[in-house]
């Protein structure tokens, strides 16, 4: 008995609160446009045809994964280029910070003017949230190696890209895929800020258009939608950490 609470404890507890919430909003006869109930919320899935819905999915996890794949394929040189040179290292560290540091709801404006309202943009708005954690990581991880390993590596006359690929990156490989775990939330993420700044399909902005128009079951659903889109880019990178590296796991 034990074992099986603790094993659907998160799934009860999410049974409670969505009860507690149609209950409360039930009781004190909350209005639709200030709080609508779980039921009304699934109900206005029905608002939009499936093939309207799958536009506006499609479009934002199109833009969260390009988005995500330009992060990494930046990332990775980078984390190297900042392991490999102390010169680099102190060159690129402070610009990286800048980056991250500046808030992208700020200049996401800038960004859209600059480069048009195409997807461009949104793509570039989405990378420059989610590539932080994985330049960050994948240093660290490059730098876990043992130094002993990495003299008895020079000592055999090993090539950097051998030193790199056979003995750097498999200490990296836990790191980085902690870091994928972040950054596809984060993708999502970006691509909604993106679409709330200049987009005409996606569910940043079905939310924007629900909401200036006091729809909000139909936010909310947009929500779960993206809460649930989230979930499932999230158990996949796991469970590509699980297929291909599950001696990377602890």
């Amino acid at each position: 008995m034990g074992t099986l609470l603790e094993r659907y404890i998160s799934v009860i507890a999410f049974i409670i609160v969505v009860m507690l919430w149609e209950g409360g909003c039930r009781l004190f006869n909350v209005q639709e446009f200030i709080l609508p109930s779980p039921f009304a919320i699934v109900g206005s899935l029905s608002s939009l045809p499936a093939a309207r819905w799958m536009e506006h999915i499609l479009a934002t996890l199109g833009v969260a994964l390009s988005g995500f794949a330009v992060a990494i394929a930046v990332a990775l040189p980078l984390a190297s280029a900042i392991v490999s040179s102390r010169l680099l290292s102190r060159l690129l560290m402070p610009w990286l910070v800048v980056i991250q540091s500046t808030p992208i709801v700020a200049i996401a404006p800038i960004i859209v003017v600059c480069l048009g309202a195409g997807v461009m943009p949104r793509v570039l708005i989405t990378m420059l949230i989610a590539f932080f954690p994985i330049v960050i990581s994948t240093a660290t991880g490059l730098n876990s190696v043992p130094p002993e390993m990495i003299e008895l590596s020079r000592s055999l006359r090993a090539s950097r890209a051998r030193e790199y690929w056979q003995i750097r990156m498999p200490y990296a490989i836990p790191y980085i895929f902690s870091a994928l775990k972040v950054a596809i939330t984060l993708s999502i993420i970006g691509a909604v800020v993106a679409e709330f700044v200049a987009a005409e399909q996606g569910l940043g902005y079905l939310i924007l258009f629900s909401t200036s128009s006091f729809k909000m079951p139909l936010a909310f659903a947009s929500l779960l939608i993206l809460v649930c889109s989230t979930l499932t880019l999230y158990g996949l990178v796991v469970w590509i950490h699980k297929r291909l590296f599950a001696w990377s796991i602890s």
